[in-house]
């Protein structure tokens, strides 16, 4: 059965953790990226578009996978209630 095309996917159950430094990147916001939890253009088979996300301090951030974050791009422990892609 195909997906809800305006429906996110869970595309893992816990945060990607990163050190990020100054720019810009693309969250994926659909899950259908394989590039976790970067966007690489999977978006276009459904009407979610990627997060444009710009960092201005380098630091570690935990980034969300799971699509369910009510912070966006930013995990906010959301994926403790998740079940992931079968």
């Amino acid at each position: 059965m195909a997906s809800d095309p305006s429906q996110p996917i869970i595309a893992g159950t816990a945060p990607f953790v990163t050190e990020l430094k100054p720019g810009e990147y693309y969250w994926c916001a659909c899950g259908r990226s394989e590039d976790q939890p970067w966007c690489d253009g999977s978006h276009a088979e459904c009407d979610i578009v990627p997060v444009k996300v710009v960092i201005e301090e380098e630091k570690r951030y935990a980034l969300c996978v799971c699509k369910q974050s009510k912070k966006g791009w930013q995990c906010d422990g959301a994926h403790k209630e998740c079940t992931p892609k079968a």
